[in-house]
């Protein structure tokens, strides 16, 4: 059933509605979840989540107990534009939770967004990498959580669950505040901004199903890929541009590399030289590997777990 969660009246006669389709098993007690995409308009690897996810349980309701609250647009106005934050306000919608139901578009929209999902037995909040990097599938987890997120996440089909301290950015996110309000909730990763990631993507859909099953909410037939690697960040590499020029990668993003192995290359297009050739310190899984080509000082280029 579709439902209007919030709506406003916008200048020239136009409208905001953010919309959520409930979708409820045959047997009716059960579990709640929630699944939110399109947290920022440039982030669309949620969207084809959202269908896939719909059109699996919708086919087989009869085995599916309890509720699943989808909400495939959170930012309708951003994805309409392909803008990161909410036009006209160029805000960042899950840095204003638990917003303010009395304040501002954006404060009352987080705040109706908070209301309906809390309460769930579990949220799953799908965003894509920005830009400039692509990453493999991942899980955001809180370390206040950890117990109970990791075990949600590692049944989710991917492939590297990242257990982090929240930063006090991290804090006004929508996943902080459920998560402090007794919510679960798990910030999932995957692909790059305004690109779908399908292969990762289906199986992830089907970990939400094996979810499901664990949860008993979920009888239908479910498929498992090998657990996550769990990182508490001790044992990430973080590898930046040293030099200005073009990136020129040298692996592929979601690979095993070896000690030594070349990353990638910084070149100086005017002088056509090599001005930096980025290595691996370590063995390990190339999570996150720059995609746009110009790069400065400082700018991310890879992550890499340690073997």
């Amino acid at each position: 059933m579709i439902s209007t969660v919030f709506s406003a009246a916008l200048p020239m006669g136009e409208s905001l509605a953010v919309q959520r389709n409930r979708i409820t098993g045959m047997r009716k007690t059960g579990p709640r979840i929630a699944l939110v995409t399109g947290m920022h308009g440039n982030e669309l690897v949620g969207q084809y989540v959202t269908y896939e996810l719909t059109r699996r349980l919708t086919k087989d309701l009869q085995n599916l107990s309890g509720v699943v609250d989808i909400y495939p647009a959170l930012n309708p106005l951003g994805l309409s534009m392909r803008s990161h934050g909410v036009p006209q306000f160029d805000i960042d919608l899950d840095r204003t939770f638990p917003g303010n139901p009395d304040g501002n578009l954006t404060e009352a929209l987080a705040a109706a967004i908070l209301a309906d999902i809390s309460g769930s037995t579990a949220c799953i909040i799908v965003q894509s990498s920005d830009e400039f990097v692509q990453e493999i599938s991942q899980a955001r987890v809180d370390e206040k959580n950890t117990q109970v997120l990791v075990r949600l996440a590692s049944l989710l089909n991917l492939r590297l669950v990242w257990v982090q301290r929240p930063t006090s950015s991290l804090r006004s996110t929508l996943a902080h505040t459920l998560n402090k309000q007794g919510t679960p909730s798990l910030v999932i990763k995957m692909g790059s901004d305004m690109r779908q990631a399908e292969n990762e993507s289906a199986w992830f859909v089907e970990g939400i199903l094996r979810l499901l099953s664990e949860l008993h909410a979920w009888s239908g037939p479910t498929i498992a890929l090998p657990d996550p690697k769990v990182s508490g960040g001790n044992d990430i590499i973080t590898l930046l541009a040293e030099e200005p020029g073009l990136f020129l990668p040298r692996a592929e993003c979601g690979t095993t590399i070896r000690r030594g192995q070349t990353i990638g290359l910084v070149v100086d297009p005017l002088e056509g030289v090599v001005r930096q050739e980025l290595k691996a310190p370590s063995p390990g899984l190339l999570f996150a590997l720059r995609t746009y080509p110009v790069v400065y000082p400082g700018s991310l280029i890879a992550r890499v777990l340690e073997d």
